[in-house]
């Protein structure tokens, strides 16, 4: 039996309904979901992949823009302020002060991350925005099975007292590289975090439990699609995380299902 709750997109304040929790937000996104279609095809290569990704990030990173970020009002002249006295706008903008990082996790969260914290620079004060970088890779053992995720580099540009923290990464599978990264930065690095923020293209529900359970109220989930594509017939006509613990969403290599391959390789064009 297919996935139930893309066919007819039971929405609510634009996304998807679902039992996970409020820190949750599964968009409901036609055009994404059609872009995200473009992108699991075999026949999706370069250029054609970055650009989606591209596309779908510029939509996802306002979102959470519109929805996370602290507004103000602002009196910002207009053309006609030349011959009007009304030729002001006054009203709500978001806060240009608003002090941002955006994570890169290498390989896959490369350009995602790039994708975010340029869309930023261009309404926020552009020295508030800046963009850190991780090596990561999974580990797995002799049967190829996900064990963790190893870090092997980083570049942090600064401390993260009251930042907004994004980690743009376009797939959402097992969660090890995300908590390995999240609680370095809660761990390791000065200051408290404003907000945790997760912007992915594809989730499974063993993601979200592993985020919601290792950091319980800490972390936001941005994402367009849920796949839960191995779980059995009556749990794909449920609704998201109504029987939580019967959702499979990963194969026995932590490949997700159905998922668009590992994104990683394809978006770099490398075999490894």
């Amino acid at each position: 039996m297919a996935e139930t709750c893309y066919s007819s997109l039971h929405a609510r304040d634009g996304k998807l309904v679902h039992h996970y929790g409020e820190h949750v937000h599964l968009m409901a996104d036609p055009l994404a979901l059609t872009w995200l279609a473009r992108l699991g095809h075999p026949s999706c290569v370069q250029p054609e992949i970055n650009r989606t990704v591209s596309l779908l990030y510029r939509g996802l990173v306002r979102e959470v823009i519109n929805r996370e970020f602290p507004r103000r009002i602002a009196r910002v002249e207009t053309r006609m302020s030349a011959v009007s006295d009304h030729g002001f706008y006054e009203g709500t903008v978001i806060d240009p002060t608003t002090e941002v990082t955006t994570v890169d996790i290498a390989r896959a969260g490369i350009l995602p991350s790039m994708v975010c914290f340029e869309a930023m620079t261009e309404i926020l004060e552009p020295h508030r925005v800046r963009q850190d970088h991780i090596l990561m890779n999974r580990i797995t053992d002799a049967q190829d099975r996900v064990t963790g995720a190893g870090m092997f580099g980083k570049k942090i540009a600064g401390p993260v007292e009251d930042r907004f923290v994004l980690f743009p990464d376009p797939m959402g599978a097992t969660g090890s590289s995300l908590v390995r990264t999240i609680r370095m930065y809660l761990d390791e690095l000065d200051g408290t975090p404003r907000r945790l923020l997760a912007l992915n293209l594809i989730v499974t529900p063993e993601f979200i439990r592993a985020l919601t359970d290792t950091f319980p109220g800490k972390v936001s989930i941005y994402a367009y699609r849920l796949d839960r594509g191995l779980s059995d017939d009556d749990v794909l006509a449920s609704t998201p995380g109504e029987f939580w613990d019967r959702e499979r969403g990963l194969n026995e290599m932590q490949y997700i299902v159905p998922g668009a391959g590992g994104m990683g390789e394809i978006m770099n064009n490398a075999l490894s």
